[in-house]
């Protein structure tokens, strides 16, 4: 006769617990962003099919339909970071996490930025309003500042393995 031997008790890990208050509230965000991204994108939608059929300004109608694409894609950026990073619990190091998440977030809110500043060059042109472009100016050098503090910040936070082979 062969005897078993006991299999050891193994303690559940923090990833296969069913419930953690982060993923929770992880989850609820997740939704309230996806949610608010699908409302600014239909109303995007329907401004620019009521404005249309009204035969309103193209020009205005662009820009209010470009705005509120840009916001809702930088929502939609916004819950998909936190459904992917947060919304598990795989990892608790929060340079890594920050590592993954700053780049992809920064990087929409830069195209959002330099995005609405070429939008507000266009609409201060049209209106013969050149007095009022270093609004839109200042947007601009702000989205190019953010983009050279992300990559300082990429290229200071390399991991020492990664920082040695690149040196």
């Amino acid at each position: 006769m062969t005897q078993s031997t006991p299999l050891p008790l193994s303690q559940p890990n923090e990833a296969e617990q069913p419930f953690s208050i982060s993923s929770l509230f992880a989850n609820a965000f997740t939704l309230i962003f996806f949610a608010m991204s699908a409302i600014v994108m239909c109303s995007s939608i329907i401004t620019a099919l009521i404005s249309f059929i009204s035969t309103q300004d193209f020009t205005q109608l662009t820009i209010q339909v470009v705005n509120g694409g840009i916001i809702g894609m930088a929502l939609f950026e916004l819950a998909t970071v936190i459904a992917a990073e947060y919304g598990r619990e795989r990892s608790h190091d929060v340079i890594t996490m920050m590592k993954r998440t700053m780049p992809r977030f920064i990087g929409t809110v830069v195209i959002a930025l330099s995005l609405e500043g070429l939008m507000m060059v266009i609409k201060y042109s049209q209106l013969d309003l050149a007095g009022n472009l270093y609004y839109p100016v200042a947007i601009i050098i702000s989205a190019a500042c953010l983009l050279v503090a992300l990559g300082l910040f990429i290229r200071f936070a390399q991991s020492p393995k990664t920082a040695v082979h690149s040196a």
